[in-house]
């Protein structure tokens, strides 16, 4: 075995940025494509379009200086010739391709001023009997200092001299028919002539398939530790009493839906448990969560402990408030309200009421994990839009319940003493709920939330219309008017949603504040409303209310309405600039209207030309009203990270493995977990530290 090479500091600074921080990363480093350096093409063979390598003899070499500085080389070869035309060059390289050297270059071959030619191909001067490669050239992921002759020399060293041996077992890999670690990863990295280019770019070669493979396995080896690693901490053992619970469901204006009923038995059984809960409640706009949240805080208060519901804008965190304080109010609850721009004095009183225990339900943003907040016995933390919030936020928020339950019962009064409830005197964390009001598809949940336990409410609430959608260009912006007039008139409410508050002239769109200015002179018999992000808390909470009802006829807003908004005479939504929205957040604002008995309509209002992406999505949402389909073609057209907000989330971003295009790989590597921690522990742990070194100690909040 060869020795290792020393690697300089400046190097290894250069490789952190691109992840690589140990000598076993550089074997994962895998190529991006690949260049053919294994034949020659003659010059008079080679077509527009081609990626090829030609070799001949440079007839001529000058720097022109119209339209801008360039060096321009004639190369010929006994059939041909073609022009190098570099942009930018150094006085080494115009040395290097001076008349009569000969040349190798590579690169693709297009259609120039003087014809065929090469635009800053990769050149190197050449012997006639230089040796051509004898395999296709790796072209890795870099960053800027790092060449792809140091790269590949450092990988090429760590191949020669790290091990190799499979983290596999042998009877693993055949019932799964995988290659081999070993062969697959030499393979990727010198892949010999005759393997296809374009099974290795396009990620289908049995190599490519083994590392997928070998990534998707370590994620969910990584999430089911994690699965593991909570049964074994404390948490207070909330177990269901039937007397809150059973009142507020009594009192309700409407009766649960059999799927409510289904995932709140769920998070009951799980509250009741004596480890932590960490559950993902997931479900389509208007199925419905919050009231599962409120049935969930309930238990933990019937408990004697005290519950935080956190949302992430304040709009929608005041939203869950209004609703949660009217439905608790007959159950002698009174939450309390806390957000980042309530009054020093307020701020001071609401944490107060939480630190002394007078509070059992605090709701507000993420005003609520700040270090002057202190909970007095949290038994439940409840994260809307987790997606939302950072990892450090979540732990945050979880790390405020941490509590020696001996010490605050000595410390202060419960409502219930603690024998009770049978806890022990010892360190425990709330458990936590997670709710998403995007629809996740369920290939995605299976990757990424392996380490939770998830609840799906996959059934509307009874007497709810499906909301019509229609595509209307900005053209016949006057219609819209009228469709608006009409429905208003007619005692119904609706919302204008527009997409920025400033000009902006990159963008060219029309803003909410102008748009409100438009819409006041266009209905000068209507009463128009304005609600943004730059809105004070009480003006806004001001507006919302008057909207809610009914003082206000049309709301002008921007996407802060996106989500918590529940007004069910409002039946007629317009989405100006729609072209400019995402999937999730077009889905989103259609499911603000809808919440009544009346039909209602979503305009979807979009300016020409439309890009493909943007055709695409306004295809999707006007074909669709359920939501998971939605996300599913969103998986396919963002990917997961941007559907998740992954880096936000902690959510191990995927470098190699589609979970979309490789579900069926997916599926092995669950199974595949499964078997290995029941059957191969040691195996397994080898597995997690080649693929994640320390990164699978980072939990997942």
């Amino acid at each position: 075995m060869s020795t290792p090479q020393k690697i300089l500091p400046a190097t290894l600074g250069k490789l952190a940025k691109l992840g690589i921080h140990h000598r076993t990363d550089l074997l994962l480093h895998l190529p991006l494509r690949y260049e053919d350096e294994t034949h020659l093409a003659p010059i008079d063979t080679v077509q527009p379009g081609m990626n090829a390598q030609v070799q001949g003899v440079i007839k001529h070499s000058e720097i022109t200086f119209r339209p801008r500085r360039t060096l321009v080389c004639r190369l010929q070869d006994s059939g041909g010739e073609l022009y190098l035309r570099f942009l930018n060059f150094y006085p080494s390289q115009q040395k290097q391709l001076a008349e009569g050297r000969q040349i190798r270059a590579i690169g693709e071959v297009r259609m120039g001023y003087y014809g065929l030619e090469m635009v800053h191909p990769k050149c190197r001067a050449v012997d006639d009997d230089t040796p051509l490669q004898q395999s296709l050239t790796p072209v890795y992921p870099t960053t800027a200092g790092l060449s792809q002759a140091v790269l590949g020399k450092l990988i090429a060293n760590a191949l020669a001299t790290l091990p190799l041996a499979d983290t596999l077992p042998d009877a693993l890999l055949q019932k799964m028919k995988l290659a081999g670690f070993a062969d697959c990863v030499r393979l990727l990295h010198n892949p010999p002539p005759d393997v296809s280019a374009g099974s290795l770019e396009q990620r289908n070669h049995a190599a490519w398939r083994r590392i997928k493979f070998d990534e998707l396995l370590a994620q969910q080896l990584s999430m089911r530790a994690h699965h593991r690693e909570r049964g074994k901490r404390a948490a207070p053992e909330l177990a269901p009493q039937h007397r809150l619970t059973a009142r507020l469901v009594k009192d309700l204006p409407f009766a649960l839906t059999g799927a409510q009923q289904k995932v709140y038995g769920e998070i009951s059984r799980d509250l009741a448990q004596p480890h932590p809960m960490q559950r993902l409640l997931l479900g389509d706009v208007g199925s419905g969560k919050t009231v599962v949240a409120a049935l969930a805080a309930l238990q933990a208060i019937e408990n004697g402990y005290q519950a935080a519901f956190m949302a992430p804008t304040e709009i929608l965190a005041e939203q869950h408030y209004l609703k949660l304080r009217d439905w608790l109010a007959p159950l002698g609850i009174a939450p309390v309200w806390l957000s980042g721009s309530l009054k020093k004095k307020e701020k001071q009183l609401a944490a107060e009421c939480i630190a002394s225990g007078e509070t059992l339900l605090a709701i507000g943003t993420h005003a609520l994990f700040q270090e002057q907040v202190s909970f007095h016995k949290l038994g439940l933390a409840i994260v809307d839009e987790q997606h939302k919030f950072g990892v450090q936020q979540r732990l945050a928020l979880r790390n405020k319940g941490k509590i020696d339950v001996g010490r605050a019962s000595a410390r202060h009064a419960c409502p219930e003493p603690v024998e009770a409830v049978g806890l022990k005197p010892d360190l425990q964390e709330p458990h936590q709920l997670m709710m998403s009001a995007t629809p996740i598809p369920r290939t995605l949940a299976m990757s990424y939330y392996a380490d939770l336990d998830v609840s799906v409410i996959d059934e509307l609430p009874p007497g709810r219309t499906p909301v019509v959608t229609k595509l209307v260009s900005d053209a016949r912006r006057d219609e819209v008017f009228a469709r608006v007039r009409s429905a208003c008139m007619g005692g119904r409410q609706a919302y204008w949603v527009c997409p920025l508050i400033d000009e902006s002239e990159a963008l060219q769109l029309q803003t909410v504040l102008e748009t409100f200015q438009l819409l006041t002179q266009t209905f000068p018999e209507l009463r128009v409303g304005l609600a943004h992000g730059r809105l004070d808390s009480a003006e806004k909470a001001r507006v919302m209310a008057a909207f809610k009802a009914g003082e206000l006829q049309l709301l002008v807003a921007t996407t802060v309405i996106e989500v918590g908004v529940d007004v069910p005479n409002a039946s007629l939504m317009v989405i100006d600039h729609a072209e400019r929205m995402g999937l999730a957040q077009l889905h989103q604002l259609r499911g603000r209207v809808g919440r009544g008995a009346a039909q209602s309509l979503c305009v979807l209002l979009y300016q020409q030309p439309l890009s493909e992406l943007a055709r695409a999505r306004l295809k999707i949402v006007f074909e669709s009203n359920d939501g998971f389909a939605i996300a599913q073609q969103d998986l396919q057209l963002r990917g997961p990270g941007e559907l998740l907000g992954a880096r936000q989330s902690g959510a191990a971003m995927l470098r190699f493995a589609d979970i979309d295009a490789d579900e069926d790989l997916l599926n092995l590597a669950r199974q595949a977990a499964d078997e290995l921690l029941r059957d191969f522990p040691d195996a397994a742990q080898k597995h997690l530290q080649r693929w994640m070194a320390n990164k699978h100690d980072y939990l997942r909040a």
